[in-house]
């Protein structure tokens, strides 16, 4: 299989600073670098998004995160791999990415139990997070941009 087109951020620089803009914004905040990859990794399995889920888990091996918790992710809700507060970010990506499934996506218990778990500002990252890995999943899924060759 191959890509329909390149990676539409490539093609499109401005659309690239944007990301990675987006992206950096994220990282002094309080959300922990190994919580955003588990975030990155999880809606990407959600989304189907090959090139994503292969650069994510190589980046949390990278991270020096066992193979245990990376298989699992999938499975985080039966699994002893993962804290508090990963979990609650594991719940939180999962009702972000898919928020038409549900007629409330985020119940005010998530809500409140991630505000206990994070402060304002690493909430706020949190949700940037999930919101930036969304739209590469989406534009990597679209043109079916495939794992191992990233930005051909």
């Amino acid at each position: 299989m191959k890509a329909r087109i390149q990676n539409p951020a490539i093609l499109l620089p401005d659309a690239l600073k944007a990301l990675m803009a987006l992206s950096k914004a994220t990282e002094k905040d309080g959300l922990p670098y190994v919580t955003r990859k588990l975030v990155h990794l999880r809606a990407s399995q959600i989304n189907a998004c090959s090139v994503c889920v292969d650069m994510h888990s190589k980046e949390l091996k990278k991270a020096e995160q066992s193979d245990e918790r990376i298989f699992a992710v999938a499975a985080w809700r039966d699994t002893p791999y993962f804290s508090k507060d990963e979990r609650i970010a594991l719940a939180m990506t999962e009702a972000v990415t898919r928020l038409s499934e549900h007629a409330d996506p985020i119940s005010d218990e998530l809500w409140e139990e991630a505000a206990r778990h994070y402060d304002e500002e690493a909430l706020a990252a949190l949700l940037v997070t999930i919101a930036e890995i969304n739209v590469w999943n989406r534009l990597n899924a679209s043109v079916r941009q495939q794992a191992g060759a990233a930005w051909n």
